[in-house]
């Protein structure tokens, strides 16, 4: 426990400074008010307790921990970190119960006050081909993810992955290869601002699709600066930077949780292609290090070259001989499905996809238009069939909402369509029945739409004034 004058001090301090800095002070060193908290020296006693040090205390970098050792000077900058922690007095001086409380962490925890590293050296050719073939491959990797979240957002565990479903999809999909791959790529995503955890959920941020419009250079870039901003603090240099990642184990070496947080981000570093092998780093990762700016132009060196031509085939798919450029592989994804995924992938055109896409907007033209200007074989004949065919067939079914009674309404220009679906027996669950030539449920719109939809019915959802609806998209 503190001493009397320091509690006295502590709560001087506390009693100056502004409800923003003590709500900042609480939120660094995670303690709740005492409750109940009578005035600032309840709050100064809990504050110099020896749990509530101890804790503030092995979350400190080493370069703080050498600051607050007895007779050590801290820099202007230690000094006000220490103080926004409430762990030294108004001279700048630590409280006593922190020095006493420190001397004995560091008995029971022997480690070195402060590690450095040297400056990792060049990466030679092949380290530095591997490392672009990583960054290339985890950018392509997270774009799928990007995608599967815009659709829907990705649930999440009470530990925090992604759920079993989600990560059974998007490996069976050829996304990731594996659960660790996806949290990693999950985590840097959320990092940069482009996937965001809301109730429990990965939901794709309003920065998701503009970064899948960007090269993969720029893809790259924004998500390695967002990775480097959200280091602890302990890792990351006044100039924008970052230590050498020899260094980073031993930056907390209080916490004995650190070691293995430390051994996560070097992993995820590495699987972005920051980092590459002990002591060495690819040129466009200098720049990232020493000023938080990468050098786009020494990565793009090492990534395949984007194309802006595909093969369309007779067969229904789509070749691309090297990585599509973003703004047309967004569309062409859009109204297919990817086989195959490397620097050159495979989409498929199927009447499910296309009728995706025209529920999205697109129309038969619009099809054709888009798929003659990036097709280097022109569009064969299978597949402008389908196109119109599924375009045609496109808002056969509509399912509406009536505002009278309620109900689910489905009708159909066709009737032996309605007819088809009232005997349907995976439909039996919405509770479909013939009403006035057209097919009334009790259910919501949403689930009478998409159990339609998992029926592969080509339907539409329309608003009360017969436009197609967004529950949809």
């Amino acid at each position: 426990m503190g001493e009397p004058s320091d509690e006295r001090a502590l709560a001087t301090m506390l009693a100056a400074a502004s409800d923003a800095d003590l709500a900042d002070l609480f939120a660094l060193r995670r303690l709740p008010l005492p409750n109940p908290a009578h005035d600032f020296f309840d709050v100064a006693a809990a504050l110099l307790t020896d749990g509530a040090v101890d804790r503030a205390l092995t979350r400190l970098p080493a370069t703080l921990l050498t600051a607050l050792a007895e007779g050590a000077e801290p820099s202007p900058s230690e000094r006000a970190a220490l103080s926004s922690l409430a762990l030294v007095d108004a001279d700048g001086q630590p409280f006593g119960v922190v020095t006493a409380r420190l001397r004995t962490l560091r008995t029971a925890v022997p480690a070195t006050a402060q590690v450095t590293a040297p400056p990792p050296q060049p990466a030679d050719a092949r380290t530095t081909a591997a490392a672009g073939e990583r960054a290339f491959s985890a950018v392509s990797s997270l774009a799928d993810i990007l995608v599967a979240a815009l659709a829907a957002p990705l649930p999440r565990t009470g530990a925090g992955t992604v759920s079993v479903a989600e990560r059974r999809r998007l490996i069976e999909d050829g996304a990731v290869a594996d659960p660790e791959e996806l949290d990693d790529l999950a985590a840097l995503a959320a990092d940069a601002g482009l996937l965001d955890d809301v109730e429990r959920s990965w939901t794709a941020t309003s920065g998701a699709a503009s970064w899948l419009g960007e090269t993969t250079a720029t893809r790259w870039s924004l998500v390695a600066q967002g990775f480097v901003r959200r280091l602890p603090q302990g890792l990351r240099t006044p100039d924008g930077g970052f230590v050498p990642s020899e260094a980073w184990p031993d930056a907390y070496p209080l916490d004995p949780d650190w070691p293995a947080r430390a051994a996560t981000l070097i992993r995820r570093a590495r699987r972005w292609g920051i980092l590459a092998e002990p002591g060495i780093e690819p040129a466009w990762t200098t720049g990232l290090r020493t000023t938080g700016t990468p050098d786009l132009a020494a990565l793009a060196a090492h990534l395949p070259p984007e194309v802006d031509r595909i093969y369309l085939q007779a067969d229904l798919t789509a070749i691309s001989p090297g990585p599509l450029a973003p703004r047309w592989e967004q569309r062409l994804r859009s109204m297919t499905v990817r086989e195959t995924r490397a620097q050159a992938s495979t989409y498929r055109f199927t009447s499910e996809s296309l009728t995706s896409a025209v529920s999205a907007g697109e129309s038969a033209e619009s099809l054709r238009s888009f798929l003659g200007e990036l097709s280097l074989t022109g569009i064969p004949q299978p597949l402008d069939y389908l196109i119109e065919r599924t375009a045609s067939r496109h808002g056969l079914i509509r399912v509406s909402l009536d505002d009278e009674s309620g109900r689910t309404v489905v009708r159909s220009s066709d009737p032996q369509v309605l007819a088809t679906i009232a005997v349907d027996q995976a439909l039996r669950p919405v509770g479909l029945v013939p009403h006035e030539g057209a097919l009334v449920s009790r259910a919501s719109r949403d689930t009478v739409y998409w159990s339609l939809v998992d029926a592969r019915y080509p339907v539409v959802a329309v608003d009360g004034d017969h436009g197609v609806a967004g529950v949809h998209e």
